[in-house]
């Protein structure tokens, strides 16, 4: 399965295994792989698989796409290619180890506990607050006191067909904004323009699963 090494200013922030015939790349919270760069445009690019190749297509993006430094409209990857969108480096690899469960977004399924995030998994209450890392604490019944640390660029949470909101790190903080269903912040609905957390925020996902922001 080919897999997408992304990195932001050298460091990985993300491996996405290619499971689906179409994958979005772009700024917006709609897209399958989302990075949030100002200078990545809304809707980026398209990669298209078939068989065993994988295409990447340039959806008139403001910035380019630039495959080993060379700008392309459409270009078929070959192993060990790198894709340049704005400040954001993709490293593509043909083969991938990379395993996807139950659990993970990449997988067309729905089969997870929407308690859990898609792109995080949880850690013991209480431990990386005493790092320094903002999270998101769980407050349901089922999953009550679980830590969601946020240090991903984008950390996407809730459940496909019910509720679905992102969490973006920038630099003036952290922001959430919905992608589908019923999301709302501290009792208000939340749309698809990305609002700025604040300490103790609560977000709530399906009427079901509460989720409060907590940093240090």
């Amino acid at each position: 399965m080919p897999k997408m090494i992304i990195s932001i200013d050298g460091v990985v922030i993300e491996q996405v295994a290619l499971a689906k015939d179409r994958t979005t790349l772009g700024r917006r919270a709609y897209n399958d792989i989302v990075i949030d760069n100002l200078a990545v445009s809304g809707e980026h690019a398209v990669l298209h698989m078939r068989g065993g190749e994988v295409e990447i297509e340039d959806l008139n993006s403001t910035n380019g796409t630039y495959i080993n430094a060379l700008v392309v409209q459409k270009q078929v990857l070959k192993d060990n290619d790198v894709i340049e969108l704005g400040g954001c480096r993709i490293h593509f690899r043909a083969r991938s180890s990379l395993q996807i469960g139950p659990g993970s977004p990449r997988n067309g399924t729905d089969d997870f506990d929407p308690s859990i995030p898609l792109s995080a998994a949880p850690t013991e209450a209480g431990a990386l607050v005493e790092l320094g890392i903002p999270m998101l604490r769980v407050l349901s019944d089922t999953h009550g006191g679980q830590d969601v640390p946020l240090q991903k660029v984008v950390t996407t949470i809730g459940k496909p067909g019910v509720a679905v909101a992102v969490v973006t790190r920038r630099r003036q903080g952290y922001v959430a904004a919905s992608v589908m269903g019923e999301v709302t912040l501290n009792g208000a609905p939340l749309g698809s323009d990305a609002v700025g957390l604040q300490e103790r925020d609560v977000l709530e996902l399906g009427g079901a699963t509460r989720m409060q922001f907590v940093r240090v």
